[in-house]
């Protein structure tokens, strides 16, 4: 691999990333009500990325967009999908989708009055189904729910459009080494492309925020606010901040910030389903918190799963609603790469090339629930008969670091499989939580990775695309706004498995489109 000069390169990362606000927030150990800042977990350079997918995962982004909302409104698909298997083992889905019946079952709630805003995140991977094979993008999941780094990936892009300029001559043959992994192109490569994420979003709110104003108070916003749902003791602050900011900066919105903790004790709804914060008005609910089960620390019929219900009881725009939430879980992006499924919510001549591209971006994925299939017991097979390797375990869950690999999912499937009288394969019921899902292998190119300002370190690397996307669609389900929101990109060493930046399992990386 051409050398590149790191200390150079690494002193002007972190000065860049200091002056312009990559950082995380972080706790003194000895005194955890003082904060400081670092520098957010980052790859020194951009990774290559071919300019087709790029493309690809752009153009798709709508359609998901759509495909959320129309899930989340088909409650029949939704009850049969989560409310067997899936609720009896997993009682943060199983909360959600009791919450989810509650609130929409009753057609008088006032919650069917509200738009659906949605800021969702698409990531993908680069997969090639055999050596010699083009890389094709393949999604690894579908966010609904505190689809994280929109901000700091614009930075961290801004960040590499610098360094692969200012420093060109120095880091050209590196770049052009990385280039011919993932590409056979020899055309000109386009270089970071512009990350719109910091405006796009912030954009989506205020549509969301307007129209509530405009349906409920005659257009007047003077006492409305978007309430940020967060985690007590956040680390990711500054990410959600430059949110924050930009909201108040371009449009004149302002943002509070609170726990589903303290949102139980001093939000109340109004007998007109309005949300209240003492004399402001909440025209729409934007989480950053509630995908965890950690973040109802007071159990199952807790304050903060009371906040919840609150919050959604109300005429404020959610992001996410109930449904979106639940559109997002494992088992239903499962079931919908079923044959036939997509076609459920997309059943019209004009929208099948819709259909097609989205189901060209689906991997194997396989339930291990009472709805198995011979094809998910096959599945199942070959991952206990030595082709471990080839497949990831996932329960339904956001973050990072919930995942079986290798040996670990194996010995999962053997404590809860077993063969039957006829000796055909029996699934376990503890297995009706999970889905099994292809593992896929990406291009693994150099990459040097800088953690709390500093080298962690240089090696082969994998990388992770997410494909941001805003809508909003009105109570009777008509898309008023849809649209591809920005980037981000996530870049990991190769022998690392997990890939959450929050977790510490990756960093913060742009795209070098070639």
């Amino acid at each position: 691999m051409p050398d590149i000069p790191l200390e150079l390169l690494a002193t002007h990362a972190n000065a860049y990333a200091s002056a312009n606000g990559i950082q995380v927030e972080r706790r003194k150990k000895d005194d955890p009500a003082s904060a400081y800042y670092e520098c957010a977990p980052m790859s020194l350079l951009p990774n290559a990325y071919p300019k087709e997918a790029f493309a690809q995962a752009q153009s798709v982004a709508t359609a998901f967009n759509e495909l959320v909302d129309r899930v989340s409104r088909d409650s029949e698909f939704l009850e049969k999908t989560l409310g067997g298997g899936v609720a009896e083992h997993d009682p943060f889905t199983a909360k959600i989708l009791s919450l989810y019946k509650e609130v929409y079952g009753n057609k008088d709630s006032v919650a069917h009055t509200a738009d659906r805003l949605g800021i969702q995140r698409s990531d993908y991977m680069l997969h090639a189904s055999g050596e010699g094979e083009p890389y094709r993008l393949k999604q690894v999941e579908l966010n609904t729910i505190a689809a994280s780094f929109a901000g700091l990936a614009c930075n961290v892009a801004n960040l590499h459009q610098y360094l692969t300029t200012r420093f060109q001559p120095e880091i050209e043959e590196y770049l052009l080494t990385n280039q011919k992994v993932v590409t056979s192109s020899t055309e000109s490569a386009p270089g970071v492309p512009e990350n719109p994420a910091l405006s796009r979003i912030p954009a989506a709110m205020k549509m969301a925020f307007d129209r509530y104003c405009q349906k409920f108070s005659d257009g007047d916003s003077s006492n409305k606010i978007v309430l940020f749902v967060v985690q007590e003791g956040e680390t990711n602050t500054v990410d959600q901040r430059m949110l924050e900011f930009r909201l108040f900066s371009d449009f004149g919105v302002p943002v509070v910030r609170m726990s589903l903790t303290k949102a139980s004790t001093e939000i109340v709804v109004g007998d007109d389903g309005s949300l209240k914060l003492g004399d402001r008005e909440i025209a729409v609910v934007y989480y950053r918190a509630g995908y965890a089960p950690t973040d109802y620390p007071d159990g199952d019929d807790g304050i903060e799963w009371k906040a919840r219900l609150t919050l959604e009881n109300s005429r404020a725009a959610k992001c996410p609603s109930l449904g979106y939430h639940l559109a997002g879980t494992k088992k239903v992006q499962q079931e919908l790469a079923r044959p036939g499924v997509l076609e459920r919510f997309f059943p019209k001549e004009e929208e099948k090339e819709m259909v097609e591209n989205m189901r060209s971006a689906f991997a194997g994925l396989y339930s291990l629930g009472d709805d198995a299939v011979p094809e998910d017991i096959d599945a199942v097979q070959a991952a206990l008969g030595g082709k471990d390797g080839q497949y990831v375990l996932k329960p339904q869950r956001e973050g990072g670091g919930y995942n079986f690999y290798g040996a670990q999912l194996k010995e999962k499937l053997n404590e809860n499989t077993s063969k039957g009288s006829d000796g055909s394969l029996k699934l376990g019921e503890n297995l009706a939580e999970y889905i099994l899902m292809q593992r896929l292998f990406p291009p693994q190119q150099r990459a040097v990775l800088l953690r709390s300002g500093k080298v962690e370190g240089s090696g082969d690397s994998v990388s992770e695309l997410g494909c941001y996307g805003t809508v909003v669609v009105d109570p009777m389900g008509e898309v008023v706004h849809n649209e591809y929101a920005g980037f981000l990109l996530r870049t990991k060493f190769s022998n690392v498995d997990e890939g959450g930046v929050a977790s510490g399992f990756a960093t913060l990386s742009s795209p070098y489109l070639c």
